[in-house]
């Protein structure tokens, strides 16, 4: 005990005496430890009083890493909560608990901040009093500074920092922390999902497939309402725009409900496409439309185009081959009560505008007058292959050609990997159509899907030399 006291005096002394030139604590230590004999691993715990053993590296509160799980994680691939246990050395003030909210308010930027643990702890020795956690990272030193010690002394609290135990558990940490500490070190982190209604979509990389249950159930844990979590184990399948999926987590239930823009939809996650991305793009397409209007969407899916647009008091047609999204399609304008404004096709997107597209694009195009308002919009939102279903509106229609403000426009989405991939897009459709779209289009960017992969929808009035065949004279 004697050589402890001389140990810590000694440690006061040169710590202040080097610190014009930034020695750092641990550096301090190794000096105390040439005098002691050892470094020192005894530290005197506010929580239990008594003395116990920490690792260095614990003590460290420089380190970045101060939050992680305990390192024996490392590796798992079958979760274990109780192996994340782990116990810090923090920073604490012992303050009458009738004052605890005043030094809260005036040390708040030295008070911890982490979500999930506690600022304010009992005393189990003091009833009367309350333990204020500090942050590790604003009190390295286990030492306030002036101005703290300052608004302490007014307040009538000793300014003296302690070392309180702080104990953490799988509940204290987030889950990118969590996938951090098991992953292998450098290897990439996924804690970024798509969610749609109870379901938690995951597109895991190859070196994370051994840790897929372990990621999903994190994934669920950590996230209040997800009960399922599953893995594309497949690319988009480009007929019906669905994917084969493994469950890794929870109940296997990819039945769900979602609500965008204000409307409910319902379907079978594992049976028909839906992306939770695209709503912002959704809501802007339908935003164009005018009550009256009328909407072609070739590639409908289960209506996120279709049931708004009707909403607006619009004339829908709408088509899907996948008889899955056909089905869901009709249930979600029933359940939206807009099933009597929605004619749903179950075709072949070139046989759905060969035939109804062009069926009743002949029967009101030659009765639009001068003053008309009716307009047409046709939505194509397969990218993947959207841009060769163009081929179908040359020659679409005979007869003479309606006034150009009456031409229907198109909104057809594609992918492109092109270092300009407006043009690129505009490139593709002109090849297809034969003909020059230059100042008779616009391009929007909708989203980047993948590194150097963007997605883009381009919009234009269809041509009249491309949509008419004249008849012989």
């Amino acid at each position: 005990l004697w050589r402890l006291g001389y140990c810590a005096r000694l440690l006061k002394t040169n710590h202040f005496r080097t610190a014009a030139s930034n020695t750092s604590f641990p550096a301090v230590w190794m000096l105390l430890a040439q005098h002691s004999g050892r470094i020192p691993g005894l530290f005197v715990v506010v929580k239990k009083n008594t003395l116990f053993t920490m690792p260095e590296t614990v003590e460290d509160k420089t380190n970045p890493e101060l939050y992680l799980p305990h390192p024996g994680v490392r590796g798992m691939t079958l979760l274990n909560r109780e192996a994340f246990k782990r116990t810090l050395v923090v920073p604490a003030l012992k303050v009458k608990k009738e004052i605890v909210h005043s030094v809260l308010k005036s040390l708040k930027q030295s008070v911890l901040q982490r979500p999930g643990l506690k600022r304010v702890v009992e005393d189990p020795e003091d009833e009367g009093s309350r333990f204020v956690i500090l942050d590790p990272h604003k009190v390295p030193e286990f030492s306030l500074g002036e101005s703290e010690q300052q608004v302490l002394k007014q307040l009538n609290v000793l300014p003296e920092v302690c070392r309180y135990q702080l104990e953490l558990s799988y509940e204290n940490f987030k889950s990118e922390e969590i996938l951090r500490a098991v992953l292998p070190e450098g290897q990439e982190v996924t804690s970024g999902f798509s969610r749609v209604g109870h379901i938690a979509h995951l597109n895991l990389r190859d070196h994370q497939l051994p840790y897929r249950h372990l990621i999903g159930q994190v994934i669920m844990d950590k996230n209040p309402g997800v009960t399922c979590v599953v893995n594309k184990t497949n690319i988009i399948d480009s007929t019906y725009r669905n994917f084969e999926m493994e469950v890794l987590a929870g109940e296997n239930n990819l039945v769900t409900k979602v609500k965008e823009n204000n409307i409910c939809y319902e379907l079978d996650f594992s049976k028909v496409y839906w992306n939770p991305r695209l709503s912002t793009e959704h809501g802007r397409i339908v935003g164009l439309l005018g009550a009256g209007d009328v909407l072609f969407d070739v590639f409908a899916g289960i209506g996120p185009f279709a049931i708004p647009a009707a909403k607006r008091q619009c004339r829908v047609f709408a088509n899907d081959l996948n008889p899955d999204s056909y089905t869901w399609l009709l249930h979600n304008c029933r359940l939206n009560k807009v099933h009597t404004k929605v004619k749903a096709f179950n075709m072949d997107g070139r046989a759905f505008l060969r035939g109804p597209v062009r069926e009743e694009l002949s029967k009101e195009l030659p009765l639009l007058g001068e003053g008309h308002r009716t307009a047409f919009h046709i939505v194509m939102n397969l990218p993947a292959l959207a841009v060769e279903f163009l081929d179908v509106f040359r020659h679409l229609l005979v007869g003479e050609p309606c006034s150009p403000a009456g031409l229907p426009t198109v909104h057809c989405y594609g992918f492109s990997k092109h270092s300009d991939p407006a043009r690129d897009i505009q490139e593709r459709a002109e090849a297809v159509l034969g003909t020059s779209l230059a100042g008779r289009c616009s391009t929007f960017l909708v989203r980047n899907v993948a590194p150097n992969k963007e997605m883009l929808c381009l919009s234009f009035q269809i041509p009249a030399d491309v949509l008419y065949k004249r008849p012989c004279p």
